[in-house]
């Protein structure tokens, strides 16, 4: 079985609404592009290392139209070994509407996204889902992931979408390597979904342990 992998830029106070660029999500939020003042070598590299083994993208609707209109432009340069994958592996979107499929290897996921996760579980070994913070939301409701990365920036908005929108159902995770920290001061997290739900108990019988 495969893994379902997600990967999320967030800030210190959990925003992950458009880390990229103002165009990402251009009405209500004003911080769009936040996370360009805090990139540097050691986080990019970090984030190369994430995908490494990717062979499907997951995307929300949002997310694909942007990587769609982006990704197959940029075959050399900087990008271009993150072009070269994500041109040449399979993508599935999760949408309700009607989507543009014309990006390369593109498929549209049915309504049932339980169902559907499962069966790329099935079909893939290493599965990512990149942004897209609705469907993150579903996903992480759903228990529907095994692994969950946190970069999480050293800047607090006070505002915008976070990555737990009070919907989320308790669950235990656990920290699969040592936090890393860049220059700038990002931190990378990486959990692992647990069996467990999280537990109860009371502190002042710690000290008799």
């Amino acid at each position: 079985m495969g893994l379902i992998q997600i990967e999320l830029f967030t800030t210190l106070d959990l925003v992950a609404q458009a880390p990229g660029g103002p165009e990402e999500d251009p009405v209500g939020f004003p911080f769009g592009g936040w996370q360009a003042p805090l990139l540097d070598d050691l986080s990019g590299e970090w984030v190369a290392a994430a995908y490494e083994g990717c062979d499907a993208l997951l995307l929300g609707r949002r997310t694909y139209e942007i990587f769609a209109a982006y990704w197959p432009q940029q075959r050399s340069g900087p990008d271009g070994g993150f072009s070269t994958l994500f041109n040449g592996i399979p993508k599935y979107v999760a949408s309700r509407g009607r989507v543009d499929l014309s990006w390369a290897g593109s498929t549209q996921l049915g309504p049932d996204l339980a169902a559907e996760v499962r069966e790329l579980r099935e079909r893939h070994e290493n599965v990512r889902v990149v942004g897209s913070l609705n469907l993150v939301q579903s996903l992480l409701r759903e228990r529907l992931f095994d692994r969950l990365d946190l970069w999480v920036h050293p800047i607090i908005l006070g505002t915008g979408k976070k990555v737990f929108d009070g919907g989320a159902v308790p669950a235990s995770v656990t920290l699969l390597q040592p936090p890393l920290a860049s220059e700038k001061g990002t931190v990378f997290l990486r959990y692992a979904l647990a069996d467990t739900v999280p537990g109860t108990g009371d502190m002042t019988t710690m000290g008799s342990q």
